[in-house]
């Protein structure tokens, strides 16, 4: 027979990191290689999507690994712009667009950047806003875009609220090799 005695708060807080271990909603994964130029950390299984979209003013092929896990969404995004004269204009259109997206301020894209790391980059910069989903919710996000010759590349996270530690894997997971 089960008898029920309580657990002393010395045993559960030791009992908590395993716990979190243990964690099915962050399953992070090496997202698969099949023609990503890019290696990265995903907490769950990642949607593909491709499609044209205008950036620096010209059409291009953006491509996407995204999924929701946790109550927020991840996604790593890249284009090859083709010409090292795109580069510039398509990054900075892309941070604008990332901030519209949000309905947040798109000058915050050109206000002192924030210097990322991600290794393999020529160039990363980080952005972090506050702004509505499309449902009017508030939102959050943190996102990284960085350069690498002609490709460009955005890591982001979206959610009402973005715990650093879960942010820390996903970022320090990037790399342009």
């Amino acid at each position: 027979m089960f008898s029920y005695r309580p657990i002393g708060h010395l045993a559960l807080l030791a009992a908590l990191p395993l716990l979190a271990a243990c964690n099915p909603t962050f399953n992070w994964r090496a997202l698969p290689a099949d023609g990503v130029p890019l290696r990265a950390l995903m907490p769950c299984k990642p949607d593909k999507a491709e499609r044209e979209v205008p950036l620096g003013g010209q059409p291009t092929r953006l491509q996407m690994r995204s999924c929701d896990t946790g109550g927020l969404t991840f996604a790593v995004a890249w284009a090859d712009v083709g010409d090292a004269a795109r580069v510039a204009p398509a990054l900075a259109g892309w941070r604008r667009a990332t901030l519209l997206s949000l309905r947040a301020d798109p000058a915050l894209a050109d206000a002192a950047p924030q210097v990322a790391r991600l290794p393999g980059a020529s160039q990363a910069l980080g952005l972090q806003a506050e702004g509505r989903d499309p449902r009017g919710e508030p939102m959050r996000m943190q996102a990284v875009h960085a350069v690498r010759g002609n490709l460009i590349v955005q890591a982001a996270i979206y959610g009402r609220t973005i715990d650093e530690r879960v942010a820390t894997t996903f970022f320090e997971g990037l790399e342009l090799p």
